[in-house]
């Protein structure tokens, strides 16, 4: 065997090469491994806002399903109680014209001619005969029975058919949706757990900032609202005291408007009159349904959320308002979208405590109003019942069921 050639070292020019092309991959490679930022606190608040509105816009989709499925399981089992009560029907209607068939055959073996002939005693072969006829009649009543009560099974049957597979697609919706929130939560969570505490605590010294402002926000409202009305009825009665005058053939006085020095960036009321409300329905009566209804949101105030609950331990929603016009002797559908359906819609100015108060342009959040531009609402997951300002929240309206 000849000697293996030992391979020539790499020349200098090559050695180069290669040492500045490893040298410009660690620079590249360290230019490009640089760490994510870090995202802000609001970015974070923002993201957990979205996803739990998200989260309760299917919960109040699964409240819907979860309905619907315990509607088509009573429907189902009353179908399916019908199917049993008539397959008993037929199975006794079989039995009887088995009984009435075999006493058929028997009775008409030979021919009827035949029979009268042979038969030492007509008259009485007359009598069975006629017994006979009777029979017959029976048979065809029996037959007729028989299948009108068939055809009556078979129709109950395909509709217990239709209504199970009814059932099993709200199923499937019911778990989509189960899921789906499931996961906006796990994804708030994941959020949140990567702040540390103190971030945590200036989100939720932001979010009680948002409720103040709110709160303030409608308080000044309200007084301006209170002061229009004032002057409006100042001018009224100055008005009528006028016409009084002049009618008793005096000369009225110049009315000199006093002066009015308005708050530091607030608006001038509107100089039109507003269109009076028609079918405004009259307020609920102190003691009577209003207070049941909001006597008991009080009693829930720290209870936590719970998805799809409905108490007593955890409400949604939802299923804070249906519970609380249960106290009072009402029934409300279970969802916010259905219950907004129902009653009387009431303007954002003539609200009285026990209605209900609408928000986010799907209607998937309600409360109970109290008073004051307030509601008590159950939030979302991880909070608890709590009083709350509705301007706090994009208002859509209210009813009064």
């Amino acid at each position: 065997m000849g000697k293996r050639r030992k391979p020539s070292p790499p020349s200098r020019a090559r050695m180069a090469v290669l040492t500045t092309a490893v040298a410009s991959g660690a620079v590249l490679a360290s230019g490009t491994a640089h760490a994510e930022p870090a995202p802000t606190l609001a970015s974070v608040k923002e993201q957990v806002d979205r996803l739990n509105e998200e989260a309760e816009q299917a919960i109040e989709r699964f409240n819907g399903f979860q309905e619907k499925q315990q509607k088509l399981q009573g429907e189902a089992n009353r179908i399916q109680e019908k199917v049993a009560r008539g397959q008993e029907a037929m199975n006794e209607l079989r039995t009887q014209l088995g009984v009435v068939g075999a006493e058929q055959y028997r009775n008409n073996g030979i021919d009827p001619g035949i029979q009268l002939m042979l038969d030492s005693d007509p008259a009485s072969y007359l009598g069975r005969a006629a017994v006979q006829d009777q029979v017959a009649g029976s048979w065809t009543d029996l037959l007729k029975r028989a299948q009108d009560e068939q055809r009556k099974l078979d129709q109950e049957r395909t509709e217990a058919a239709a209504t199970l597979a009814d059932l099993d697609a709200v199923g499937a919706s019911l778990n989509a949706q189960k899921n789906q929130i499931q996961s906006k939560l796990a994804q708030s969570e994941a959020l949140l757990n990567k702040l540390s505490a103190e971030e945590r605590a200036k989100i939720n010294a932001q979010e009680a900032a948002d409720k103040a402002k709110a709160a303030a926000q409608q308080a000044a409202a309200a007084e301006r609202a209170k002061a229009a009305d004032k002057e409006a009825a100042d001018k009224a009665k100055a008005a009528a005291a006028a016409k009084e005058t002049a009618g008793k053939g005096g000369t009225p006085a110049p009315q000199t408007a006093a002066p009015q020095t308005p708050a530091a960036n607030t608006p001038a009321p509107a100089a039109s009159t507003p269109a009076p409300v028609t079918n405004t329905p009259a307020p609920p009566a102190a003691g009577g349904r209003a207070a049941a209804i909001v006597q008991f949101a009080h009693a829930q105030l720290g209870k936590p959320y719970g998805w799809s609950k409905t108490g007593p331990s955890s409400f949604d929603c939802s299923g804070l308002t249906g519970a609380a016009y249960r106290a009072a002797n009402v029934s409300l559908p279970r969802t916010s979208q259905e219950q907004w359906k129902i009653g009387t819609r009431i303007g954002r100015g003539d609200l009285q405590p026990g209605d209900l108060v609408f928000f986010y342009p799907d209607l998937h959040h309600v409360g109970v109003y109290i008073g004051d531009g307030k509601m008590i609402h159950a939030p979302r997951t991880g909070k608890n019942i709590e009083v709350l300002p509705i301007g706090v929240m994009p208002y859509m309206g209210a009813v009064r069921p």
